[in-house]
């Protein structure tokens, strides 16, 4: 499994280019923090990493990704839904039992420092604890390319600090994982650096 990146660039119609002759190979057990000024193209990447834009320079091979999964930078859920069932959602879609997805979901959110609050709805949950849930659930639907933007955008240092502690977490389950962020210590809380604000 890899996404290999041959000399990928990008411009929106009538507008410069975002980036350009950007090389890499994508491989799982890694995750890929995505670094750049505001208006570098960290968020197109990552479109065109789903497949969801196409580069104007280049191309993007996927081989073995058939999932993809994403994190958006504001924590979505139900909120008079437990962090538990927001887990065991994509766990049954994949074809568990309630009871194994549960057991495994705990497990998640043990993972990701959440086990006393699984129980707990999710409107109740602190933006740290909602945002890690995220990572949790997007952790638990098996992709094979797991996209996260800007995680702690939204989060003072403190809360931001807890959420980057658990980004090594998300190169356990074997994807490949590539985060977008514009905080040096989410950045450095990964294992990679693609950095868009260096020419390739």
């Amino acid at each position: 499994m890899r996404v290999i990146l041959e000399e990928v660039g990008h411009a929106f119609p009538g507008g410069a280019l975002l980036f350009s002759g950007l090389t890499r190979e994508l491989l799982p057990h890694h995750v890929y923090a995505l670094s750049g000024p505001s208006g570098s193209g960290k968020s197109t990447l990552l479109s065109i990493l789903a497949g969801w834009e196409e580069p104007t320079h280049g191309r993007v091979l996927r081989e073995g990704v058939r999932r993809t999964g994403w994190v958006f930078q504001n924590p979505h859920g139900v909120a008079t839904r437990d962090a538990l069932d927001h887990v065991v959602l994509p766990l049954i879609a994949q074809g568990y039992p309630r009871r194994e997805a549960e057991e495994i979901a705990r497990e998640y959110l043990q993972r990701f420092g959440l086990g006393e609050v699984a129980d707990r709805p999710f409107g109740a949950l602190s933006g740290g604890e909602a945002q890690r849930l995220m990572l949790a659930r997007g952790m638990a639907a098996g992709p094979e390319l797991l996209l996260v933007d800007e995680p702690t955008a939204q989060l003072d240092r403190v809360t931001a600090d807890t959420v980057n502690a658990t980004l090594g977490v998300l190169s356990q389950a074997g994807g490949i994982v590539v985060v977008a962020t514009h905080d040096a210590a989410t950045r450095d809380a990964c294992t990679d650096l693609i950095d868009l604000s260096i020419p390739e």
